[in-house]
C-alpha cells in the first residue's frame, strides 16, 4: 500500500466518514478553508491512481467511493511508524508516550483491561 500526503490523508478522511461521494459533496464536506473543486478534483484522481479510491460512474458524473478501508489503512500506517521509529517495538512506543505523558495510567489501564478481554 502506498503512502499518502497529507492533502491526500485529508480528502480520504471524508470520504471515510462520507462513506462515498461526488465532487462537490466532498468539496462540500471539507475543513475550512475548503480546498478549490479542481484541486480536490486532481488529488481524487491521484487516489485512484493509487488505488485508494474506485469510481462508479453516476451518468455523465462519478461518485468516488472508498477502496482502501480506514482501519487498513490506519493498521499500515501506524504499524509502518512504530518500525521506523521503534525497531518494531510497539511495548517501546507504549514506552515512550507514557514519558512524554500522552499516554496515562487510566489510558494504560484500560489498554490492558481490553488486551485482557481480547485475550479470553
Amino acid at each position: 500500500m502506498k503512502q499518502l500526503t497529507k492533502a491526500e490523508e485529508q480528502i480520504m478522511m471524508v470520504l471515510w466518514e462520507l462513506g462515498g461521494g461526488m465532487l462537490m459533496e466532498i468539496v462540500t464536506a471539507m475543513p475550512e478553508p475548503q480546498p478549490h473543486k479542481n484541486t480536490v478534483a486532481t488529488i481524487l484522481k491521484i487516489l485512484v491512481e493509487k488505488e485508494f479510491v474506485r469510481l462508479e460512474p453516476v451518468g455523465r458524473f462519478y461518485r468516488y467511493m472508498p477502496h482502501v478501508s480506514k482501519e487498513a489503512y490506519s493498521n499500515r500506517t501506524l504499524s509502518g511508524f512504530v518500525s521506523d521509529y521503534f525497531g518494531g517495538s510497539f511495548s517501546s512506543a507504549i514506552s515512550f508516550m507514557v514519558e512524554k505523558k500522552k499516554l496515562s495510567v487510566k489510558d494504560l489501564e484500560l489498554l490492558l483491561k481490553q488486551l485482557k478481554k481480547d485475550a479470553q
